[in-house]
């Protein structure tokens, strides 16, 4: 009896262990997705000291993006072209980034779609083709040394497509019948006023400047090639894992890209000054004012991506030799931008087929 009832209390000690264990490993299963899906403790943003990434200055002089983040702490990164901005983000040196279209699109190619998502536009028009006053058509174009910001970047590809649509040949070397050189937009300045370059496609606020402070001439603006004027200039990308992992927080920075852009809008008359409050903090230096207003006359602040145009971006890429062919469903995931699109009344956004909306 003492060995039977010994054998019973083993057993019974033993199916309370497994129960407990069982219960345990339950309570730990169900607490892992949500510590895999629980804010992040630090959001690292990437933007320009341009004035097409707009929302992102305001967003950070005004402390917007700080108010909807709550609890998550902000870091911020300026960055000058669109491939380095790809290179942090796709390494998680950030979080996410406001960068121009065709670096997010060419990494998603690159990486087979595993890399970034677009998550909303940011800015539609401010990207001009300006030239000195002299070249009236694009004949006299043959045999000039042309600036854009970055090979494979969103101004580099509309020239090298421009120019080919009009039969003048480049190549990515800066050979061919125009050469065009990959250059920051600081010294683009620095080289058109010293004479030693013919044009720039770029985006504000420097073809403003170029404009304004060197006398230079719009040959083309890229909203003239264009559907009703509308191409994407800037969007706001995050890295997948981030996105993953953090969805809370990367709705709470697409609460703060919206909120941002509604200030710009609702408050025209101080969008100049406060922008450029930031850009004297990006770049270290304030704009003049009549660059500030003729840039923001060329824009359009808009959480759209615009994405029924990108499939004609890459099909621009793959003619430029900067892109190769592909698939672009899965570059958009606009479901959280939805989400807070339809919270503050606003209409939701399509991803015209290439991702979740």
């Amino acid at each position: 009896m003492e060995i039977m009832v010994a054998t019973a209390l083993v057993a019974l000690i033993g199916a309370g262990a497994a129960v407990a264990s069982m219960s345990a490993k339950s309570a730990d299963e169900a607490a892992a997705p949500a510590a895999a899906t629980a804010p992040a403790a630090v959001l690292k943003l990437g933007y320009f000291g341009n004035i097409t990434h707009g929302p992102a200055l305001a967003g950070v002089e005004k402390g917007i993006f700080a108010k909807d983040l709550g609890a998550t702490a902000l870091e911020t990164q300026v960055f000058t072209t669109g491939p380095a901005t790809v290179e942090a983000l796709n390494a998680g040196a950030i979080d996410a980034a406001y960068l121009g279209p065709n670096p997010a699109l060419n990494s998603f190619v690159q990486s087979g779609g595993e890399s970034i998502r677009i998550i909303a536009g940011v800015a539609s028009g401010g990207a001009q083709f300006v030239v000195r006053p002299s070249i009236t058509d694009v004949e006299q174009l043959r045999g000039k040394a042309i600036a854009t910001p970055q090979l494979g970047g969103t101004q580099d590809v509309a020239l090298r497509t421009w120019l080919g649509e009009r039969g003048l040949h480049t190549d990515t070397s800066g050979g061919g019948d125009v050469t065009i050189t990959p250059t920051t937009n600081a010294q683009t300045l620095r080289l058109f006023q010293d004479g030693k370059i013919d044009g720039a496609w770029v985006a504000e606020p420097w073809t403003s400047r170029l404009v304004l402070q060197a006398g230079a001439k719009v040959l083309v603006d890229e909203a003239d090639l264009w559907d009703k004027g509308e191409f994407s200039t800037t969007v706001l990308a995050v890295n997948k894992s981030f996105l993953e992992a953090h969805p809370q927080t990367v709705q709470a920075l697409l609460e703060g890209h919206v909120d941002s852009i509604a200030w710009l809008d609702e408050h025209p008359d101080d969008a100049g000054a406060v922008i450029n409050d930031a850009l004297t903090v990006a770049i270290g230096q304030p704009l003049e004012d009549d660059v500030i207003a003729r840039s923001l006359s060329k824009l359009k602040f808009t959480s759209d991506p615009l994405a029924a145009t990108f499939d004609t971006l890459l099909d621009h890429g793959v003619s430029a030799g900067v892109s190769k062919p592909a698939d672009l469903n899965g570059l958009f995931d606009l479901t959280l931008l939805n989400k807070v699109l339809t919270a503050a009344g606003e209409k939701p956004v399509t991803a015209a087929g290439l991702g979740a909306e």
